[in-house]
This record gives C-alpha cells, structure tokens and sequence, in this order.
C-alpha cells in the first residue's frame, strides 16, 4: 500500500529495497577481491541502507545527481570544486587525521585546499612573495628541524597565501601577478628560512559555486581565518602539509573547513619599526619516513 509521493506507507514490507541490496553484495562477491571491490561494496550498501532510513525519493536523488553535476562543471585547472566539497564536508581534514598522524612534538599536517599550486618560483631565502605590494608588510622566520630537534638542510619549503582582501591569486587571474604570494625556498644548513611577504587576511569560501550556495542554504559557516599555507619536503621525512594561523583572527574557533589545531596558532607580532609592519616566528617539525614506506620522499 502506497502513501503520498509514491512511497510505501509505514509498516510496508521492506523486502524490495533489501532484495535489491542482497542482490548487489551477491554480484559483487563474485568478482576478484580488491580495495575497489571493498571499498564500492560498502560504500553502495551504506547509500542503501541510508536511502531506506531518510525515505528517499526519486526527485530527491535526482536532485543530488543534479548537484554533483553542477559540481564536476565548476571544476577546472584554476578551482577545484571537487576539493572544495571534501574540505567543507570534513571529509579531508578527517581523512587528514587518520592517514597522517604525527607524533607529540612533530608539527600537525592538514589539508592543502584547493588553491595550491606545484609550480610555483624557485626564490632565494629572503625574497618577498608579494609581486603587488598591496597589504601591511610581514616578514617571515622560520625553521625546519627534526623529531630530535636537529636541522634539516636543503629541505624544500613552499609556501601560499591569500592577499590583503582573502583572495588567492589563482582566484583573480586578472587582479593579481602571475603567482603573487607563492614560492618555493631551501633551507640553509641550520634548516632555517625567511622571506617577506604581507599580512594574509581571513576569507570564505567561494559562495559562487555550487558548495558554497549548499553551504549557505544549510546556514554553515563558510568563513576561515587567515593564515599561511606551507608545504616542507626533506629527504628521509614525510612531507608536511599545514597552516599556520594567526591566532588573534576572530574566525580561529569556526574554520570552515576543519583546519584549525591549537599546535598551529601563531602570534603575528608587530615589528619594533611600526613601518616595517608585522614578524612571524615560524617553526616547523618533521617527521622521519615510516618504516611501510607509504609515504614518498619529495625534495625536488
């Protein structure tokens, strides 16, 4: 018996949708063990089994299709909206979390976004970043060390940033230079770093695109505190991928996207010549290769 909207009223047999579940998980254990089959299995049952509980109807799962369709359109070599739905769900800051744990006393790793960009300028060590000069000038410190607190050497340290007014230069092709606020430095042989950039400032989330309108209609918070962008490769070391934040930010207790850790707070202090704008003492902690050999060195 059928109630409104075509759906079986309470009470119904549920024998059809759980036919339909057994039928699959019997198909699919006929093919070759893998990580796919695993992985497709569990997470085909778990949307039926979630279909069956919040009572799903057709225009309903068109209406999901229709929005990871407009998803996969607003995706392309600048943004990467794909990404920007993993982070605004969680689901990369806890994949994050459970695939890259780190040691007490090694910096944190977290999400690399969607703006991050491999080919970023090779710069010397205390060059600026900033290829506008628009902001309030900052000027950064920093050193890469390991567990035991030795330096590290060589290591490569990328780095990005939003501008002034929160926006990537990937995000304004025709607003900003060609890769403002990035680049890519050595370590000297005390595994230290430095360069001159300008105060990053706090933004949200693109609400142009189909995540943020998503996020918007949920009344989630689309907002994110400023911060720097690193990613530090040393051979011998996993890669490290984290933010540093500014501590005094008003956004630091609602990240959008789940990044913030008390590890990566940072005071950006004024500097003794008011001209000169803010200083930022940064020290970052590597952690040796796992012996399983799932982490790669990248030091080029």
């Amino acid at each position: 018996m059928e109630g409104q909207h075509g759906r079986p009223q309470a009470g119904a047999s549920p024998a059809q949708p759980r036919r339909v579940s057994a039928e699959f998980a019997d198909r699919l254990g006929r093919v070759a063990p893998s990580r796919l089959s695993e992985t497709l299995g569990t997470l085909v049952l778990t949307l039926h089994q979630l279909s069956d509980d919040l009572n799903l109807t057709p225009a309903e799962l068109r209406a999901a299709i229709e929005f990871l369709t407009e998803v996969g359109h607003a995706a392309d070599p600048r943004r990467q909206e794909w990404v920007l739905l993993a982070d605004a769900l969680g689901l990369s800051s806890l994949l994050d979390d459970l695939s890259c744990p780190r040691p007490s006393g090694a910096t944190p790793n977290t999400v690399a976004g969607p703006f991050y960009r491999a080919d970023a300028p090779d710069l010397p060590l205390g060059a600026d970043l900033s290829r506008d000069g628009k902001g309030v000038p900052l000027a950064v410190r920093g050193q890469i060390t390991a567990l035991g607190g030795a330096p590290l050497s060589a290591a490569l340290v990328e780095v990005w940033q939003a501008n002034a007014e929160g926006k990537y230069e990937n995000q304004e092709p025709d607003r900003q230079p060609e890769h403002n606020l990035r680049g890519r430095f050595r370590t000297d042989s005390q595994g230290r770093f430095g360069f001159r950039s300008v105060m990053p400032r706090g933004y949200a989330l693109p609400s142009d695109g189909p995540v943020g309108r998503l996020m918007q209609a949920l009344g989630l918070c689309l907002e994110r505190p400023a911060h720097l962008h690193f990613r530090v490769s040393a051979k011998g070391h996993e890669t490290l991928v984290t933010h540093i934040f500014d501590r005094a930010d008003a956004a630091i207790g609602r990240d959008a996207i789940f990044g913030v850790k008390p590890e990566l707070l940072a005071d950006f202090l004024p500097a003794p010549n008011p001209a000169a704008g803010r200083l930022l003492d940064v020290n970052l902690v590597l952690c040796p290769l796992r012996q399983s050999g799932s982490e790669t060195e990248e030091t080029t």
